[in-house]
């Protein structure tokens, strides 16, 4: 595309901390620290979760008070002036909410769940919004009082990553002029035991393209950007992104990476940009075997045999599901932003089902 659609403002939280600035900081350094060991998720054993550190501020009203929006509750407190600039600027009609997600309320739902076997307690009927899709950018959108679109993209681990698309495509579209787009997940134990019922969690710490790799860790987090046509803030830009689908196994990569090497092709022609242009590659690299080898296949084939500058950082957030997408391309815009990227920053989120996504940010004045 020839407009470009800057990503002005960002608010981040993860295991690498509560803050943009914690996070650059943290993550310039390699740290796991903020991982913390879980004993009572899944039966029988302890696992390393990335989990936000502190106390998350609560919700009011109790039919949104799930993990998920105290997530989205911090991002927004954490840039409240910016949004509300934002929004005044271009009008609540005109701004738009797209998020991804995938566990949204399931670990509430879950509890009362939980009591209504242990109990017979039924209920209540905030249950249903609960594990709606829907309901963290309803919420969202409530919180900001925007009037324009709001919804999830819910792909498993490419959510967040598909919703910066999404949301160019409102923009370009003509249907809003702004959006604030991202990502949510919070801890869930429908998805640890979910993990661990497939083999796929870690022994310990994770360790993506290690040879003796053994598995993912699971995190949470939120990453909130506002997506906007004027560079009123931050000049870095959603450069593109490449979008497909393998179809290949319910769980399973295509073992040659076919699907992620046409995403991140996808996504340069759509930045315009050759790889020789990308100074930094986010992957997907969740630390299992089928994964990392498919990733390294097609990166390898996009960017050739010498190319080294890429990293997993799941070992510092966990692999944050349906936030994933949006929390590492905080991290790409968190290095654009204090220029430790040389060029334009790639990164990859590839899901169950074959739903591959890459996306590229650059910066104005690199």
């Amino acid at each position: 595309m020839t407009d470009r659609f800057y990503l002005t403002y960002l608010a981040c939280a993860c295991a690498l901390g509560r803050t943009n600035a914690e996070i650059l900081a943290n993550v310039r350094v390699r740290t796991s620290a903020g991982m913390v060991s879980l004993s009572d998720d899944v039966p029988g054993r302890d696992i390393l979760f990335g989990m936000v550190p502190g106390e998350l501020p609560r919700v009011e009203d109790p039919e949104f008070d799930m993990r998920a929006n105290r997530l989205l509750l911090l991002a927004v407190q954490n840039m409240r002036a910016e949004l509300e600039a934002f929004v005044a600027r271009h009008g609540a009609h005109r701004v738009a909410v797209v998020l991804g997600a995938s566990n949204t309320g399931i670990d509430e739902a879950q509890r009362h769940v939980d009591r209504w076997l242990d109990e017979g307690a039924k209920p209540p009927e905030m249950f249903f919004s609960q594990i709606e899709l829907g309901t963290p950018a309803d919420f969202l959108r409530r919180l900001l009082g925007v009037k324009g679109p709001a919804y999830v993209v819910s792909t498993a681990c490419s959510s967040s990553a598909k919703a910066f698309a999404a949301a160019r495509r409102l923009i370009a579209a003509g249907v809003v002029d702004a959006a604030v787009v991202g990502g949510v997940d919070g801890r869930c134990r429908f998805a640890m035991n979910g993990f661990h019922a497939l083999g796929a969690l870690s022994q310990g710490l994770c360790r993506p393209l290690a040879p003796d790799r053994d598995g993912i860790n699971l995190g949470e987090g939120v990453a909130l950007f506002t997506m906007e046509k004027a560079a009123a803030g931050n000049a870095v830009y959603f450069a593109g992104a490449g979008e497909t689908s393998d179809a290949y196994h319910a769980t399973a990569p295509d073992p040659e990476g076919r699907g992620a090497e046409a995403a991140m092709r996808a996504a340069l022609a759509d930045a315009g940009i050759a790889p020789s242009d990308i100074g930094y590659v986010n992957l997907h690299g969740t630390g299992t075997q089928a994964n990392d080898e498919m990733e390294m296949k097609a990166v390898r084939r996009v960017f050739g045999e010498s190319f080294t500058a890429y990293e997993s950082t799941k070992p510092f957030t966990g692999h944050c599901l349906g936030a994933a997408g949006a929390v590492e391309a905080a991290i790409c815009w968190l290095k654009l932003q204090a220029g430790d990227v040389a060029g334009a920053a790639l990164s990859n989120s590839f899901a169950f089902g074959g739903s591959n996504a890459s996306v590229v940010l650059a910066r104005e004045d690199a």
